[in-house]
């Protein structure tokens, strides 16, 4: 046995530096994503973004490709583990913890906001869902309730893993292209990343209390003329 990690170790010291990194980065990157969809405080789009940096400094169409692959087997094996284990807490009679820290993270409104949405467009709402930042779990929640089958989600969320794998590496590579070293692309790239997660909160911010004072108008014009 002392042999054979002997070995190894000498192998891996023989291996050029970019295939060391190869060899450790893309496991690491599909183990980061795949958690990503299980525990949310994992950045996945950051590290997609990242990663996609580094591939492009290489100079390697192939390292681009493998980073796609890797992040969008990474995003639907994890979503599809975290979907299995809510659907294990639908069909128990005390449900799960799994279940309850979904229901946690999602209000009434969006609850019932993404269900009205999945009754009509069940593949393009969970594409849309993967895009929007936050919009995952309600949407996933909504698949939840209404039992759909794992395989019947699985199939739509493949082309949602596909198509935020895409958007993600997307701005990698335009952070990665505006500097010369990868550190700084990789500083423009999570800052990209940061500031799409942050429009839509913004937004839902700014438009709340206007929908708010919409509100109250007809309220105060009813008064003003019983």
């Amino acid at each position: 046995m002392i042999d054979g990690i002997a070995r190894v170790l000498t192998a891996a010291r023989e291996l050029p530096p970019e295939s060391t990194q190869q060899a450790v980065g893309y496991p690491s990157l599909f183990l980061l994503v795949a958690l990503g969809a299980l525990v949310p405080v994992v950045p996945t789009g950051a590290i997609v973004s990242s990663a996609a940096v580094v591939a492009l400094h290489r100079g390697s169409p192939l390292s681009l490709l493998l980073v796609f692959l890797v992040a969008s087997a990474a995003a639907c094996a994890g979503d599809a583990a975290l979907y299995w284990l809510g659907r294990r807490g639908v069909h128990s009679r005390n449900g799960s913890r799994w279940l309850a820290s979904l229901r946690g993270r999602v209000t009434p409104e969006r609850l019932a906001h993404a269900r009205e949405r999945l009754d009509t467009h069940q593949v393009s709402v969970l594409v849309l869902s993967r895009l929007v930042p936050a919009g995952r779990i309600p949407v996933m929640l909504a698949c939840l309730l209404a039992e759909t089958p794992l395989r019947r989600f699985v199939r739509g969320d493949v082309a949602a893993c596909l198509a935020w794998a895409a958007t993600y590496q997307l701005i990698g590579v335009l952070g990665g292209s505006l500097f010369p070293e990868p550190w700084q692309g990789i500083v423009a790239a999570v800052g990209l990343t940061v500031l799409v997660g942050a429009v839509p909160a913004l937004w839902r911010r700014v438009r709340g209390p206007a929908r708010g004072g919409a509100a109250e108008r007809p309220g105060a014009s009813g008064h003003e003329h019983p």
